[in-house]
């Protein structure tokens, strides 16, 4: 009997907690909106069931990411010291076709606008009482970039990187949620059907050198994003080169797929409870809404500003896909479009600015670092 009652106070039931059955809730509608909505079901799977995980009730057992030596720590390694999210920005840069960026450059300048979300957010952190480094980390989310967010957070705030990673990653899975509000609250009817001239062919000569040419300016002008860019910039040259087909499919397939398993996976199980649910996690998932709210406002309002000087407009729409959730942005701004009008093609359009985003956040992460470190 004595042994039976040890074993009964052992399990998750003896030691769950009003807070593990919250978070296990939520790791549940994580796992429902990928699966009924299509929220970005690739991140909320593995993030859903992680938060599922982190939070069973494991008494004095040395078995989650906070435990030294155990197996979910070993894996969260690659989240806490910023290893995973450059694999990540490798195998996006292997799928990543910059030609729409190339033809249009013009369009460079609407996923500049769209970080100043992360600007603001941090002067609105600071306000807050967070500390700057802490601060910087938070605006990051602004970018709606997940593994720049993880990369950033893991360097300056390492305290905060659960609520920093499960917040960016929330919010780049809803954006077909909040980005269409602000874009048809920003834009007029007439606006939203305005058709952009076909983006030129670019040349593979120019498509090889961009990713050399394009890292060598970014890294000698902040070295903070040499990382992440570099990562970014080495992926794309290993698919415009052509003579490395084999490894380009590695990284945009098995090896982007791996890694985005153990990051979601163990960015879930980092929220248990007793970590998570915290006066600083509530504050940093609002301000994230905030910041990722003005990033696509400022990437939309710039686009309707650039069209007074311009005689070719641009569809004000585009500014929204300034953000960096690629390529979900982009694919909301053709849906938004095509709603007005069927025939109004935007996605390649909007991809311009969609990949200057990625590539502007993690400039924003290197100035960050290299101010607050």
């Amino acid at each position: 009997m004595d042994t039976l009652i040890s074993f009964l106070h052992s399990t998750g039931f003896a030691h769950m907690t009003f807070a593990n059955a919250i978070m296990i809730v939520i790791g549940i509608v994580f796992i429902t909106l990928a699966i009924t909505k299509d929220y970005e079901p690739l991140l909320l799977v593995p993030i859903g069931f992680g938060i599922i995980l982190g939070n069973i009730p494991i008494g004095k057992m040395a078995l989650s990411v906070y435990h030294d030596g155990s197996v979910l720590s070993y894996l969260y390694f690659g989240v806490d010291q910023g290893v995973y999210p450059p694999l990540i920005f490798m195998g996006i840069g292997a799928m990543t076709d910059f030609s729409t960026m190339l033809s249009n450059p013009k369009l460079i300048l609407l996923g500049a606008a769209a970080q100043a979300g992360i600007f603001l957010t941090l002067a609105g952190a600071l306000y807050l009482g967070f500390t700057a480094p802490e601060a910087a980390a938070i605006g990051i989310i602004g970018g709606a970039d997940g593994p720049t967010a993880i990369f950033l957070a893991s360097q300056l705030a390492p305290n905060l990187l659960g609520a920093i990673a499960v917040a960016a990653y929330s919010y780049m899975a809803l954006v077909p949620v909040i980005q269409p509000p602000i874009m048809k609250l920003l834009t007029s009817k007439e606006e939203r059907v305005i058709h952009m001239k076909p983006p030129r062919a670019v040349p593979k000569r120019e498509k090889i050198i961009f990713p050399i040419a394009a890292f060598l300016i970014c890294a000698l002008i902040v070295p903070g994003a040499l990382v992440l860019i570099g990562m970014l910039m080495f992926g794309n040259l290993l698919k415009e080169s052509c003579v490395t087909e084999r490894l380009a499919n590695t990284a945009r397939n098995a090896m982007i797929d791996i890694v985005t398993i153990l990051l979601g996976l163990t960015v879930g199980a980092s929220t248990s409870a007793d970590y998570f649910l915290t006066k600083q996690s509530i504050l940093i998932f609002a301000l994230g809404a905030v910041s990722f709210a003005i990033a696509t406002a400022c990437g939309i309002l710039f686009a309707k500003f650039m069209n007074l000087f311009l005689k070719d407009k641009i569809n004000p729409l585009v500014g929204a896909s300034g953000v960096s959730a690629v390529p979900d942005s982009a694919r909301v701004v053709h849906a938004v479009g095509q709603e007005e009008d069927p025939s109004n093609f935007l996605l390649m359009h909007a991809m311009a600015p969609n990949v200057a985003g990625v590539i502007g956040s993690a400039i924003a992460a290197g100035i960050l670092w290299s101010i607050f470190m």
